[in-house]
């Protein structure tokens, strides 16, 4: 899977989905750190890239239009904070394992 880590996600949670072959790309290594929410958006969803971050404003309103207009969307992963990136990571990779590819595309998730 192809995805495309806000800001705000965790370094680590890059390199988790990196060590499992998947392809994680950092949104400041990708677009200026001034790109608006809704330009990452679309780049992401041309890309085919499921965006991770914890910050679900950045990117809900977007991703909740597109599913209801039935428009094609990589999916939206909303990661919630916990007290160690350790943690963080953990339910990140239990999403992946219990929705697997197919539940994750195209839909919103939470980890």
């Amino acid at each position: 899977m192809n995805f495309l880590l806000d800001h705000d996600a965790p370094d680590e949670a890059g390199q988790l989905l990196r060590y499992w072959k998947h392809d994680a790309q950092l949104l400041r290594k990708m677009l200026p750190i001034t790109t608006p929410d809704e330009q990452v958006f679309a780049w992401a969803q041309r890309e085919k890239r499921i965006i991770i971050t914890c910050n679900r404003n950045h990117y809900l309103n977007p991703a909740r239009r597109a599913v209801e207009h039935s428009e094609p969307f990589a999916g939206l992963i909303i990661l919630i904070r916990r007290r160690t990136r350790q943690a963080e990571c953990a339910h990140l990779l239990s999403l992946l394992r219990q929705a697997g590819e197919s539940g994750i595309t195209g839909n919103i998730n939470l980890a």
